[in-house]
């Protein structure tokens, strides 16, 4: 057993008997001769077996670039994340994707999403006919930690493929509650794009909570998950499916923000703190465990804000029970400060996003850096952190570990200043402060310049061909080698 858990051993027997007398010191003696060989021994069980931290990540759902108090937002009420920035690392240069799928692929993976097969969008509908699905061979974070000891959980939003025999129970995670596709109303728990669906899930076992708000469920099944682990170390993803649409923010927010006459703003403002507040949740819980010291956080948003201000309900009959023209769209109201762009566009707004690790045992508190880090870094990170090491049949990683970072404001990023990005049809290659946005089969390229007094407002495409010429080619070179060689998604 452990040193450190409480020992009952209980002893029943008739003293009277000589035989029983015997047995009595005999058990006294080598529980005093195991005692000994825990504090002498070199190779006793708390050396051999040393006490890992627990790892929880919070990933907010189209959280902008600034869209936070401690990032330059002083119109936002952020308390719990502005405290996690105290604790820890700010970073100022982190970058997702895009969109929603690439960027959760990257993050469980450590690994460019093209190479695990989500290079558009995912199957939504788990009863609807098969669509992509992140590979199986793809191994997560969920699931080396796993194979390390860890109980693992996921409560909130997948958006990796909705399939029965994919999604989150065959990729490591041994409990999942929420929703497999991108997004639900989150009262009726329908997916209301086209014809809509049903999308709320024990595994793969439909959940019917009519009424009841869904960021409140997952982050108490969280909490449940935490109190009921917090003597055992765990991995914990909390994927929350806000400040993403429809922008139903809890009212004692709202009223916060009625102040601010930029209806956009006020909208998204209350939708901001709402996520804030369910991420205090989680962290309460970890403090009131009192194992706060000892667990790893990352929290990151998966791409820039939502600009998607037109989306309505279609058809008379919408299995949801919205009338038709229903409004659930986006305000469009984030923050980009000084860069442009917003969520599905490969300007600075759309993909650099805010990131906080914190882990005082190991790393600066109350500190910035500002090199570049992705969502693949958490990965290697993590099981840097946790003293574990993939299985020799892993597949590569992408990203790095950005412990020297943390460690020196002055150690260069491993990037280099290179980035690559590809979704559907469109890409972008960035080197230095020069980015290169096109779209595959066509020549109409945008060249635009990270520096210039407006950045990236300007198209140097005309201007620089030679430079045009080399990021194509460094794009061309780098897609060829992420896209994958005729997986059998089985494992």
């Amino acid at each position: 057993p452990n040193p450190s858990q409480k020992i009952n051993i209980v002893i029943l027997l008739n003293h009277h008997h000589q035989e029983n007398r015997w047995a009595i010191r005999c058990v006294i003696i080598l529980l005093g001769l195991w005692q000994s060989s825990l504090v002498k021994s070199p190779c006793s069980f708390a050396e051999a077996q040393p006490e890992r931290p627990n790892v929880v990540i919070l990933f907010t759902d189209d959280q902008g670039t600034l869209d936070a108090n401690c990032f330059g937002s002083p119109d936002l009420h952020t308390p719990n994340i502005d405290a996690l920035a105290a604790r820890g690392i700010r970073f100022t240069q982190a970058y997702a994707h895009t969109v929603c799928c690439p960027s959760r692929a990257a993050l469980l993976t450590g690994r460019h999403p093209q190479r695990g097969g989500v290079r558009h969008w995912t199957q939504g509908n788990m009863a609807g006919p098969k669509g992509i699905n992140m590979f199986l061979e793809e191994v997560t974070l969920a699931e080396t930690l796993k194979k390390a000891g860890y109980r693992t959980a996921l409560f909130g939003k997948w958006h990796l493929g909705a399939h029965r025999d994919y999604g989150p129970k065959k990729q490591g995670f041994d409990e999942f509650f929420g929703i497999r596709d991108g997004f639900i109303d989150n009262y009726n728990h329908y997916f209301l794009h086209r014809n809509g669906f049903h999308d709320l899930y024990e595994g793969t076992d439909r959940v019917e909570a009519d009424g009841k708000y869904f960021p409140e469920m997952m982050t108490d099944r969280a909490v449940e998950f935490i109190n009921r682990n917090q003597h055992q170390p765990f991995f914990l993803y909390v994927p929350f499916n806000i400040p993403h649409y429809p922008e139903q923010s809890l009212a004692m927010h709202q009223e916060r923000y009625r102040g601010i006459k930029d209806t956009a703003r006020r909208t998204y403002a209350a939708m901001i703190t709402t996520t804030d507040h369910y991420i205090g949740r989680v962290l309460k819980a970890l403090e009131a465990a009192k194992i706060m010291d000892n667990t790893i956080i990352v929290y990151m948003s998966d791409n820039g804000h939502s600009n998607e201000t037109t989306y309505r309900i279609r058809g008379k009959e919408h299995p949801s029970g919205f009338p038709e023209g229903h409004f659930y769209g986006a305000s469009g109201g984030g923050n980009t400060g000084r860069w442009i762009g917003h969520k599905s566009k490969f300007l600075e707004g759309g993909i650099r996003v805010p990131a906080i690790l914190s882990y005082p045992a190991k790393i600066p508190s109350g500190e910035v850096r500002n090199q570049i880090v992705t969502a693949m870094d958490w990965y290697p990170t993590i099981l840097e952190l946790c003293n574990v090491k993939p299985t020799p049949q892993s597949p590569a990683i992408d990203g790095f570990s950005v412990l020297p970072i943390c460690n020196s404001a002055n150690t260069s990023s491993p990037y280099k200043g290179i980035l690559h990005f590809h979704w559907g049809s469109t890409w972008a290659v960035r080197d230095g402060n020069w980015k290169l946005i096109g779209a595959d089969g066509k020549q109409n390229y945008q060249l635009v310049s990270l520096t210039d007094e407006k950045p990236e407002t300007i198209n140097h495409a005309k201007d620089k061909p030679e430079l045009v010429k080399r990021l194509l080619k460094s794009h061309q070179d780098w897609y060829s080698s992420v896209k994958p060689a005729n997986p059998t998604s089985t494992k």
